[in-house]
Formats: structure tokens, sequence, C-alpha cells
């Protein structure tokens, strides 16, 4: 079959030019008789199906019936659940062309993004793990926050997705904003909240800033789409040929790459978010006076062997504790312990697992605590006075006990 162009050619030299099919014929490289039925025909070719039913026609019930019961069936599934042994090709395309009527596509919608209205956030999880301690390696989460209305990115690593650490971490990224939006939207984080329960700690959390969490339903990544580009533009722009000698290491430098990002023309916008923030800034609510209640609390009674355990790491406390009851804190950088009001411990917070971080000024305390013990104890003998003992025969007499052939009696 020749071409619609081909044919426009041989009309054109054989009507219009006088060219004989001969050489027209030779030109082309076809047969005389193509020319001549490309001259007759008063319309350019066309290909068109032979009529009949197909292969596809006569299994298209069993198609439906699978489509009807699974609607995201793979075709390929469908294809060996049916029996198809044709082109696979042809039938992926007619199961499309079926599917719909049984799993109609989800549209998504355009959403425009009022000043101050919301902050999106999200974790990332670099690749490569990060030094965090001798001969210790570990991959951290990123918590990413995106202004959805300038498109402004905060981000910072953190040490865990627990609860105390995301709050943490929110907190830290909202006072550097200087303000709070109306709602910070997430996805089914689980240490912020599933099934539409919110954790323990993030409604107190919510409730000081006078803001809104809100959590998305499952598969609806485009309601937080904003801050998954900021993901991706993160892990293409930021990431690729660096190295991270340390969690600190990392923030610091995502903390000199974040105010050039943000110089960035965003095309949906038209702007760039450093110079939209301050809309965005000024249609929000303002830092609370009072700081929320983020990290990690605990009250426990002190062992004797003076540690406490933070986050799978145990950590030294000033031995003058032992058997009280001891309140620890900690956040993103800090453990601090106290008790009665006063610190008995200060350190900073290892992002390892598994780890002992001990303050020798504890185990100093320890040891002359421990000779003031010993000495106590040896006292008596060492003073050369006689212990006054009391005769057991007391005690027999007063719990009414009478012996008989060695045997003791009530």
């Amino acid at each position: 079959m020749i071409t619609v162009e081909d044919w426009a050619l041989i009309r054109r030299l054989h009507l219009a030019e006088g060219e004989s099919m001969r050489s027209i014929a030779a030109r082309l490289g076809v047969s005389r008789n193509t020319i001549a039925k490309a001259v007759a025909s008063g319309s350019p070719p066309k290909y068109e199906r032979a009529a009949g039913d197909s292969a596809i026609r006569a299994i298209e019930p069993k198609i439906r019936a699978l489509l009807k019961d699974n609607p995201r069936m793979p075709a390929t599934v469908i294809a060996e659940r049916v029996g198809w042994s044709g082109s696979p090709a042809w039938f992926r395309e007619n199961v499309a062309r079926i599917r719909p009527e049984y799993a109609p596509a989800d549209p998504a919608d355009r959403i425009s993004y009022e000043p101050g209205d919301q902050i999106q956030c999200d974790l990332v999880f670099p690749e490569g793990r990060i030094p965090c301690g001798p001969g210790r390696e570990r991959v951290f989460p990123v918590l990413v926050m995106v202004c959805s209305h300038s498109r402004f990115i905060m981000a910072r690593m953190i040490p865990s997705r627990t609860t105390g650490d995301l709050l943490a971490g929110m907190w830290e990224l909202l006072e550097g904003l200087g303000a709070v939006p109306r709602r910070l939207v997430w996805d089914n984080e689980t240490g912020i909240g599933r099934g539409r329960r919110l954790a323990a700690g993030v409604p107190a959390f919510a409730g000081v800033l006078a803001t809104r969490i809100v959590q998305l339903k499952p598969y609806d990544p485009e309601s937080k789409g904003i801050v998954e580009r900021a993901n991706g533009y993160l892990e293409t722009s930021f990431l690729p040929g660096r190295t991270f000698a340390s969690p600190e290491d990392f923030n610091a430098q995502l903390s000199g790459w974040l105010p050039g990002a943000n110089r960035r023309l965003v095309r949906n916008t038209g702007g760039r978010p450093a110079e939209l923030i301050g809309a965005d800034r000024a249609a929000m609510l303002a830092l609370p006076p009072v700081p929320p209640l983020t990290g990690f609390s605990s009250r426990v009674r002190l062992p004797r062997d003076y540690y406490v355990r933070v986050a799978s790491n145990d950590y030294s406390v000033n031995p003058q504790a032992i058997g009280r009851f001891v309140e620890v804190h900690a956040d993103l950088e800090t453990v601090r312990i106290s008790f009665e009001g006063r610190d008995a411990g200060i350190h900073r917070r290892s992002w390892g697992r598994g780890q002992t971080i001990t303050d020798p000024a504890h185990v100093e305390a320890a040891r002359v605590q421990r000779t003031a013990f010993q000495n106590a104890a040896a006292a008596p003998e060492e003073s050369g006075l006689d212990a006054e003992l009391r005769d057991l025969a007391d005690y027999d007499r007063a719990f009414g006990v009478v012996f008989e052939d060695g045997q003791v009696l009530p």
C-alpha cells in the first residue's frame, strides 16, 4: 500500500503534469498496477480492519467478569486467566478500553493555595548511611516542610521518626520561620497518627500553636504534591555528589543550600519563594508565647548503676539521685536529667544506637560515694567499740517459742 503523500504525488505527476505511469512507477519503485489504482482512486488510501468478530470479542465476557470482581487486575493476569494466546499488545489495548467501565480514573484537580493557609510536611530518607559514632552508620529521616503558597522550603535531619522527634523538628522549623500556618498537612505518618486518630502529644502540640494538623486519606499524593516535588528537588539537586561526616554536617550543608534553593524561579507561581514568603508569613499566626512540649520526656527511678535509657542509648546521672525519681527530657540535640529541681546530668544526644554516654564527673562522684559507703559499713569494727548484741532467747520468749527435742514449736 502506498502512503497518502505518494498518492498525492502520483495524481499530480500523471494528471497535472502528464507524466506516464511507467516513469512514475520507476521513480517510486512500485508496480504500474499500483499507479493505475492510485490514478483511478478518488480518495487517498486508508487502512480498514476487515469486518467480523475478532478473537477479543469472543472472550470479552470473561474479561468483563474478571474486571467486575477485581477492577485493578493486571492485563497479563487477565490474559492468563482467559487463556489468551494472541498478541499481548493487542490484548492490553482492549483491556485498557474496557477497564474504565469498572475502575474509573481518579481525576486530580488543580489546587490554588491561599497565603498562610497551609504547610505541607513529609519525610525523606536519603540513600547512603551517615556516620553517627565510632564504626556506626545509619539512615536518618529528613523532615521537609514547604509553604504551599510561596513554595518556601524548610528542612532538617532528625534522629528518628518518633512522635517526639517529629514535633521537635516541626517546632524548630516553624520557630525559624517565625510564624504558624492555619494547617499542617501530613500523610499517614505513624508518629503523627493513623486512621484519623492523632498520636499522643500531637493534639496538645497543635493546641499550643493554635493550628490544625490534617492527615490525608491514603492514595492521595496530589493533595501534598508541593512537598513531594520539593522532596524530588532535594534528592536531585542537593544530595548528588555530597558526602557527610555526621548528622550535624548534613544539617550544616543543608542549611547552606536552602537559601539558594528558595531563590529559584518557580514556574507555577512565576515568582521566587524567598520573595513570596513575606506574603505567606504575614497571613500566618504568630508564634505562641510559650513553646509547645516536644521531644522525649519520662520519669524513672534511678537504679544503682546511675544510668537512664533514652532512645536505646544509656546516659549517666549524678549518683546522688540513686533510688530517687528523676525527670528525663531529650530534644533533638540534648538529653537533660534532673531531680528535685536540680540538674543531675546534661549530655549531647547521641544519634546512634546501643551506646553508653558517660560524664567523667559522675564516675568520680560514684567513686567518692562508694568509698564513703564502704567506710560507713566498716566503722563499728574499726572504732574498737563492741557492738551491743541482743540475746536470741529474748526473741524466743517474746514469740512464745518452746524447744522440745530440738524442735521449735509455736
